[in-house]
């Protein structure tokens, strides 16, 4: 039997701005500052909606499926660096301690 490893499973936040970096004007290659990032987001997001951002999404993966798979894979990867995870910044923050008097 084959064994199929576990994918995490993005929420639906996570999702659309994916989805907002994947059809955005920013490329891989550019290797963009997390700034470049989220202002393209915001921007895509604005102009296009979330709606319209799925919608070329999917017109992307339905003309061109061989380069969208590898751009969507970018884009999560991209996307979980510049917008971290709740818990992930609560652990990256040193907590503070209570002192005594």
């Amino acid at each position: 039997m084959v064994e199929i490893p576990a994918v995490k499973t993005p929420t639906a936040l996570v999702a659309i701005r994916a989805e907002a970096l994947f059809v955005s004007t920013v490329q891989p290659a550019d290797s963009p500052a997390p700034e470049q990032v989220r202002r393209a987001v915001a921007d895509t997001l604005r102009r296009l909606g979330i709606r319209g951002c799925a919608a070329r999404l999917a017109s992307e993966f339905g003309d061109h499926p061989e380069t969208a798979v590898a751009r969507m894979t970018w884009a999560l990867a991209t996307i979980d660096v510049v917008y971290p995870a709740p818990s992930a910044i609560r652990a990256r923050t040193p907590q503070l301690l209570a002192l005594a008097s």
